[in-house]
C-alpha cells in the first residue's frame, strides 16, 4: 500500500504534536526531540512534523511505498511527470528520520518538491533532513 507523505515545519514539537494528536485521534507512531510522524491508515497518510531543518511550513509532500516494486513504479512516474527543467534524484541507503531509505526526489512545476521513499530500517539513524 502506498501513502501520501506530507512533512511540516513546526515552531515548537510540543503544541503542534498536542494538536495533530487531537486531530488525528492517534499519537505519534515515533516521537523524538525534534520529529513526530503519524502512520495513519484512514486516511492513508505518513503525516511528519519537525521542529529544525529549514523553518515552518511545507517542507514537502511525497509517497512512501511498502517494498522496492512500489518505489520503481512511483519513480517511473516521477520521470513520466517530470517538469521542465526538472530531473529525478535517487538515493540509496539514506539515513534520514530516523530511519533508513531509499528515495527519490522531483519538484512540481511550480518547484514544491515531491519525494518517493520506502523505509527498510526504522529508529535512532539520524535527525530530520530539512
Amino acid at each position: 500500500m502506498k501513502r501520501l507523505h506530507i512533512n511540516l515545519g513546526v515552531e515548537e514539537l510540543g503544541p503542534s504534536v498536542a494538536f495533530y494528536t487531537a486531530l488525528f485521534g492517534a499519537a505519534p507512531n515515533v516521537r523524538k526531540a525534534d520529529y513526530a510522524k503519524w502512520l495513519l491508515d484512514e486516511p492513508a497518510v505518513n503525516f511528519a512534523i519537525t521542529a529544525c531543518c529549514g523553518g515552518t511550513g511545507l517542507h514537502h509532500l511525497g509517497i512512501q511505498a511498502d517494498d522496492e516494486a512500489e518505489l520503481t513504479e512511483v519513480v517511473g512516474r516521477m520521470r513520466a511527470a517530470g517538469a521542465a527543467g526538472s530531473t529525478v534524484e535517487v538515493e540509496r541507503q539514506v539515513a534520514c528520520c530516523y530511519a533508513r531509505q531509499d528515495k527519490a526526489w522531483v519538484a512540481d512545476p511550480q518547484g514544491v518538491q515531491w519525494e518517493a521513499f520506502r523505509t527498510f530500517e526504522q529508529d535512532g539513524l539520524a535527525s530530520p533532513a530539512a
